[in-house]
């Protein structure tokens, strides 16, 4: 029995349970493997400082087999590195760091490569040129799962690749697995336009099964503020965790063991701590044993130690988010909140919520929830995924929408939830759902409680104004016959009494002409909300052609929008 009995390696775990990645089934799986490939894609363009383009194909070899391509204009990859990158599990630069980044733990486009490699035998290949003066190299290879080790087929330098890269660097990979093409809700293409929403700075090219391209125009012309990398807070870390960083620090005194190895801890701070465990900022760290580590970790957790920086977070903000909707969205109120950051288990975060409403969406339907994290698209396992339940407990009726109990809101509306963190609490490996926190809860809600509130107040002004253009009709049905007859019992001039009889009625109605300003409200040019970039009211719905049903309920195929803007309010003309 002893003698059956070695060691398992990581990558022939997953290949086994390769659903806890994602690769369920052929469709997800599918989905999936451009997921991945798009996220680092992303990543290596922003920490490049380059504007990305991307370039997603997939190309239908038969019923059931795929070829993806996945291009970017990133930096590129270095010829050392890409065989660990491509052919080995657990391996990447991002795990280990706390700074926000859409991929965290070094499995995602290896596992792809692995599902194409067990599906159709087929070896991972990618293109990658790293400056104008080099030349393209090819890596074609494919993964030992039983050593979870790269197997390199070949490495050849081609020349001839060049003209992929307009810009003279980027990476391209080459997947061909077993899949399943459907459109619909779960597609690559929805997956590809939420893309575009949470990363408005972002142009993608999209060619479909059916040959059929895609653009996704950029919605901004600036990127997001580079991340900053933090340490460890230590109101994050627990004892066990806590004993190995100090058998692995460098720090030779415990004082500066916290200080050099943990953010928002100051000399002050460690002789606080330190104090508190009968120990001193001198001792030294090989004295420090279990029992001692046990004391440090309770003092910690006794003493008052701020919020760890947020300068490691980027949200999208709301003038991106109010772009990446308006582009995408056909609707005609938009609103967006912004939450200050906090802090859950000692990891920052930070929560955002947009929400479009009316216009071309859906009326008979329920609400679209969106749901992001680190400005990555959910797609799965809604049902378990905290930003959902958010905004299920969210009382929208509050707000004149209608919302069945213990569930999420119906009528022509979209939600969007996004959560930003350095680690964001995924219920499993395949990273399809937000872990159900109190902290993030609350943060989700109040943002949604913010947004909901202005559409409130819009909603009920456009009641009024309604009401009054009503009253007005009906003045205006009965002035002409009033004058007429005033004319024939006391010989009043018709054209001049009709006149102020119609100036009475605009007087008396004049709140049917009303402006709304950016939250609803009468628009003020000198008033508060002057400089408010926080919502979007589009007036003239008239440029919407004919709707089909697509992602949100129903949109248009052209989305050709006339605006123009006033203060922070865009408007498209008159009603």
């Amino acid at each position: 029995m002893a003698a059956g009995q070695r060691d398992i390696s990581v990558s022939e775990f997953f290949a086994k349970n390769r659903h806890l990645l994602g690769f369920d089934n052929p469709r997800k799986a599918m989905l999936t493997a451009i997921k991945e490939a798009v996220d680092n894609a992303l990543d290596a363009c922003e920490e490049g400082g380059i504007l990305p383009h991307i370039y997603v194909r997939v190309l239908q070899i038969n019923e059931s087999r795929f070829k993806l391509t996945i291009r970017d204009n990133g930096p590129g990859i270095v010829r050392a590195q890409i065989e660990n990158i491509f052919g080995k599990l657990l391996y990447g630069s991002k795990f280990h760091r706390l700074k926000m980044s859409r991929g965290q733990q070094g499995i995602g486009i290896s596992a792809a490569g692995m599902y194409g490699l067990m599906t159709t035998g087929k070896p991972v290949v990618i293109i990658s040129k790293i400056g104008k003066r080099k030349a393209a190299h090819e890596v074609v290879l494919k993964m030992d799962t039983s050593k979870n080790r790269p197997m390199v087929i070949s490495d050849t330098e081609h020349p001839e690749d060049d003209t992929l890269f307009e810009d003279g660097h980027g990476t391209q990979v080459t997947i061909e697995l077993e899949g399943k093409y459907q459109k619909g809700r779960q597609s690559i293409d929805e997956y590809l336009e939420q893309t575009a929403i949470a990363n408005p700075h972002a142009k993608i090219t999209y060619v479909t099964p059916t040959n059929e391209t895609l653009e996704f125009p950029r919605a901004i012309e600036e990127l997001p503020e580079e991340p900053k990398e933090i340490k460890p807070h230590p109101k994050g870390i627990e004892l066990g965790t806590l004993i190995q960083m100090i058998e692995r620090t460098e720090q030779r005194q415990l004082g500066g063991f916290l200080t050099k190895d943990f953010c928002r801890v100051g000399a002050t701070k460690a002789r606080e701590i330190t104090k508190g465990a009968g120990m001193t900022g001198q001792t030294w760290i090989k004295t420090v044993g279990h029992a001692e580590a046990e004391k440090l970790y309770d003092s910690i957790q006794r003493t008052r130690i701020i919020a760890p920086n947020t300068d490691c977070l980027v949200p999208i903000g709301s003038k991106a988010l109010l772009a990446g909707l308006l582009k995408e969205v056909k609707a005609e109120f938009f609103a967006a909140s912004t939450r200050p950051p906090n802090v859950y288990r000692g990891n920052p975060f930070q929560i955002e919520v947009a929400i479009g409403y009316g216009g071309g969406l859906g009326r008979d339907d329920n609400a679209k929830v969106l749901r992001f994290a680190n400005r990555v698209p959910l797609l799965y396992s809604q049902s378990s995924c905290c930003s959902f339940k958010a905004v299920a407990e969210t009382s929208w009726k509050n707000y004149g929408l209608t919302q069945p109990r213990n569930s999420i809101p119906s009528g022509p509306l979209v939600v969007m939830v996004h959560m930003v963190s350095v680690w964001v609490p995924f219920t499993s490996e395949s990273k399809e759902a937000i872990a159900d926190y109190d902290e993030i809860r609350k943060e989700m809600k109040l943002a949604l409680q913010e947004c909901g509130r202005k559409l409130g107040t819009y909603l009920r002004r456009r009641k009024r104004m309604a009401r009054e253009s009503e009253r007005r009709s009906v003045f205006e049905r009965y002035i002409g016959e009033i004058s007429r007859c005033c004319n024939s019992i006391v010989g009043a001039d018709i054209d001049k009494l009709y006149k102020a009889l119609m100036k009475q009625a605009k007087r008396r109605t004049d709140e049917a002409d009303s402006k709304l300003d950016d939250e609803g409200r009468v628009l003020d040019d000198n008033g508060r909300l002057g400089n408010d970039e926080d919502v979007i009211i589009v007036d003239d719905l008239q440029d919407i052609p004919e709707q089909e049903d697509t992602l949100f309920g129903k949109s248009a195929k052209k989305k050709k929008r006339k605006t123009t803007k006033k203060k922070t309010t865009r408007k498209r003309g008159k009603k």
